[in-house]
C-alpha cells in the first residue's frame, strides 16, 4: 500500500507523521507532496518519507491520496490532479466544507473519503470522523480508518451531515475548551497566582476531569453533582452560569461553527 499526502500543513504533517510511526506502512511507500521550497528542504531530512515537489513523480503510483490543503486551493489542485489520477485510487480529503460530490465532479474520482480532524490528533489524541462514496469498498474503508486512527481515534457516519455536525463539535472544539481555559487562567491571574501557578491549576483541573469522566460511565451532570453541595462554593460558580446562560451559548456556538460547515459546502 503506497500512500501519498498532498499538503505539508499542519494537518498534512501531523497525519504523515502518525503514518509514518504506525507499523502499516514500509519505509518508502509514505510520500508527502508540497510546493513550498522551505518545507521539501526540511522534510527531505526526515527519513521516514519520500518527498516530493512534483505530482508527475508521486500521485499516479499511490494507492491512497490524502489531500490536506486549505479549502480555497481545492478547485486548483484539482485540474493538476486530474490527468494523472486513476478510478482505483482512493482520495482521503481532510478539507473542510469540500464535499464528496465536488470532489468527485472537479477530480474525476469515484472513490472519496471526506474525514473531519482535528487539533489534538498532533499529540495522537484526535477524534476523526469519515463518511465515504458508494464506490469505496468495505475492505478499503477498513485501511482507511487504520490510517486514520495513527493520530487517534476515529468514527464513521452515514452522511455527510455528520461530517458538518462533528466540525461543530470536535473540529472546532478545542479552541472552545482553550477558551474556557484562557477564561479560568485570567479569573486565576486577577485573584493572584502567578502565571505558572495559574497554569498548573487549570491545565491539571481539565486533565483530571477528563480523566475521571473517561474511567467511569457517570455523565457530566453526575460529576457536577458529586463535586457540588447544596450551598456550597461549586454550586455558586454553577448557579452563577446558569443564571448567565452559558449552557446554551455553547450550544450555540456549535450550532453556529456547523452552519458555516453547511455554508462552505455550499460556497464550492
Amino acid at each position: 500500500m503506497k500512500v501519498l499526502v498532498i499538503g505539508a500543513g499542519n494537518m498534512g504533517l501531523t497525519y504523515s507523521e502518525g503514518m509514518a510511526s504506525s507499523p502499516l506502512l514500509g519505509k518508502h511507500n509514505l510520500k508527502i507532496f508540497d510546493t513550498d521550497p522551505k518545507k521539501i528542504e526540511t522534510l527531505s531530512k526526515e527519513p521516514h518519507f519520500d518527498v516530493y515537489d512534483n505530482l508527475d513523480d508521486c500521485l499516479p503510483k499511490a494507492d491512497i491520496v490524502f489531500v490536506a490543503v486549505k479549502p480555497y486551493h481545492s478547485e486548483d489542485l484539482f485540474k493538476e490532479m486530474k490527468p494523472k489520477i486513476n478510478n482505483q485510487q482512493i482520495i482521503v480529503s481532510l478539507m473542510a466544507g469540500v464535499t464528496i460530490d465536488t470532489i468527485k465532479e472537479q477530480l474525476g474520482a469515484i472513490k472519496v473519503v471526506r474525514a473531519m480532524p482535528n487539533l489534538p490528533a498532533k499529540v495522537g489524541k484526535g477524534v476523526t470522523s469519515y463518511t465515504e462514496s458508494e464506490a469505496v469498498s468495505k475492505i478499503e474503508l477498513i485501511m482507511v480508518r487504520n490510517l486514520l486512527d495513527t493520530t487517534g481515534t476515529s468514527i464513521h457516519v452515514n452522511t455527510e451531515k455528520f461530517i458538518d455536525a462533528s466540525t461543530g463539535i470536535s473540529g472546532s472544539g478545542p479552541a472552545y475548551v482553550f477558551y474556557f481555559m484562557q477564561s479560568m487562567l485570567e479569573a486565576a491571574l486577577k485573584m493572584g497566582f502567578s502565571d505558572y501557578d495559574s497554569k498548573i491549576l487549570v491545565s491539571n483541573t481539565f486533565e483530571g476531569a477528563i480523566e475521571l469522566f473517561n474511567q467511569s460511565n457517570l455523565s457530566p451532570e453526575g460529576w457536577i453533582d458529586r463535586v457540588a453541595s447544596k450551598g456550597g462554593t461549586t454550586q455558586a460558580a454553577i448557579d452563577s452560569m446558569e443564571d448567565n446562560n452559558v449552557k446554551q451559548l455553547i450550544q450555540d456556538a456549535a450550532y453556529a461553527a456547523f452552519d458555516r460547515a453547511v455554508e462552505l459546502g455550499k460556497d464550492k
